[in-house]
């Protein structure tokens, strides 16, 4: 039986051999220009176990088979997909069980242009609102983050800045604070008068033309990709966004819930009731990353075309923050902001357009932003009251209330963190939660 001086010599032999296999295929992988965004990194371990291969140049020329590599990129895919707590389906585990098997099938699939979309499930959601919510098997939500993977990285540079939603590094916290930072500069730091004006799409994913958004998509992915340097893997990209794009997915959905949970669900808010060739899914990984290039035309008649630069958007939700002299000129300008998204298919919510003083405090993503400071709304604050109390009795997890307080931490939110931690006979001490 081995000591355990030699077992902890076997386990350090083991785990260098690992990083070394590691360094090879991170070389590999670069020197094959898979784009970085996609790179996993410490789980490439498993991928060796399958191709058989350790040497380096072994590693390089069998990437070098373009089928190889779309295999690996799908692997990395799949790594990225079951990220995010969504392994406890059946069908989740049905795929991994024959994991690499079924990555081969997905792969020659794709190459011989013999992938279609499969049937996935439906169900509605009440918080924090009432929505529809479509859920792609695993095996597509493998495919949609190779479709990401394979644009996002091109297509994010080409994005304006002030464009929030699902990007690296940006999201409602960074939306919240630009919205801020436009209204100080505007404002010059809360000395003079602003408005905020803030402008809501009518029911945007459901309004959305796939005639329009494929062209859109397209036309980048045709950008991206130069005419002298198409190959496979461009027919490949083609054809999978035309599959995932002209997709109905309420052809043979499975139901889950009741039909009772769609009552009160305004048709505009459910892609059952839409025309043919109407409406995007509220689900699919690949949704925002197209809902932004599909309103990416917007962002730029707005910022470049109407000239303003204190100009943001999350999603279907946007701002144009400016002085009290330009606000007739914003007023008149919303015609033609009705206008262009005619154009595609969209309208705007006249009962949610909102004119705000600056003084008064702005209500973006869930956050009042008054000058310098930033107070969470009622619908946050009643959430973590909810939250907590859940987390108190026991019915959920303690991780449940951390992205709670993850977002306090940057916001005026004390106050209303020890108010609801003693009501459940909790103390808050320094940012901490103490336990009676």
């Amino acid at each position: 039986m081995a000591t355990k001086e030699e077992r902890n010599k076997a386990r350090k032999a083991e785990v260098a051999e690992i990083r070394e296999k590691l360094k090879v295929m991170r070389r590999a992988i670069q020197l094959a220009e898979i784009p970085a965004q996609m790179q996993v990194g410490k789980e490439f371990q498993d991928l060796f176990g399958f191709i058989k291969i350790e040497d380096e140049e072994e590693v390089r020329d069998w990437l070098r088979e373009p089928k190889n590599l779309l295999l690996v990129e799908l692997y990395i895919a799949e790594r990225l997909a079951r990220r995010g707590g969504k392994r406890k389906t059946m069908d989740t585990h049905g795929f991994e069980a024959n994991l690499f098997e079924n990555l081969v099938k997905l792969r020659d699939a794709l190459w011989s242009g013999n992938y279609y979309p499969n049937r996935g499930t439906v169900h509605v959601i009440f918080d924090p609102v009432q929505r529809e919510i479509f859920a792609a098997p695993y095996v597509d939500r493998i495919l949609h983050h190779w479709i990401v993977g394979t644009i996002m990285k091109w297509q994010d540079k080409r994005l304006i800045y002030d464009s929030y939603s699902c990007r690296k590094g940006k999201g409602t916290l960074f939306g919240v604070k630009r919205l801020q930072h436009h209204i100080l500069s505007v404002s010059c730091n809360m000395k003079k008068k602003a408005y905020v004006v803030q402008l809501d799409i009518t029911g945007y994913f459901m309004h959305i033309r796939r005639d329009v958004l494929f062209s859109l998509v397209k036309e980048n992915i045709d950008r991206q990709f130069p005419e002298e340097t198409r190959d496979k893997r461009y027919t490949i990209l083609i054809w999978a966004v035309t599959e995932v794009v002209f997709d109905d997915p309420t052809e043979g959905a499975r139901l889950q819930g009741s039909y009772r949970d769609w009552i009160g669900l305004p048709d505009d808010k459910s892609l059952m009731t839409q025309p043919k060739g109407q409406g995007m899914v509220i689900g699919n990984f690949t949704s925002q990353t197209f809902s932004n290039i599909y309103l990416d035309p917007l962002d730029r008649f707005i910022h470049f075309v109407l000239g303003y630069k204190h100009y943001g958007r999350y999603v279907d939700d946007f701002f144009i923050v400016v002085t009290e002299e330009e606000l007739p000129q914003v007023m008149r300008d919303i015609k033609a902001i009705e206008a262009f998204l005619s154009g595609l298919g969209l309208g705007l919510n006249r009962k949610k357009t909102k004119v705000t003083e600056v003084h008064k405090g702005v209500k973006f993503l869930g956050v009042i932003v008054r000058g310098f400071r930033l107070f969470p709304c009622r619908r946050l604050v009643r959430n973590f009251r909810k939250a907590t109390y859940l987390v108190a009795v026991g019915k959920k997890d303690p991780e449940v209330i951390v992205s709670y307080l993850g977002m306090f931490s940057h916001l005026d939110a004390g106050k209303i963190i020890r108010k609801v931690f003693l009501s459940v006979g909790w103390d808050y001490v320094y940012g901490k939660k103490v336990a009676y």
